[in-house]
């Protein structure tokens, strides 16, 4: 009985902290995203489709 509920409360742990580690993650990675106006995205899109045909 002690093993099963072991299992049990490990099972229910990693459903509900997997998800809202795996959430902590994309929220930090996404919080500080760099953002350009028009004319330097064209600008950096020109420069890196040069670079790749080189």
């Amino acid at each position: 009985m002690v093993i099963e509920l072991g299992f049990f409360v490990l099972f229910m742990l990693l459903a509900i902290g997997a998800p809202l580690v795996l959430y902590g993650f994309i929220r930090k990675e996404t919080s500080d995203q760099q953002t350009m106006d028009r004319s330097d995205a064209e600008r950096a899109a020109q420069k890196e489709s040069r670079r790749r045909r080189q």
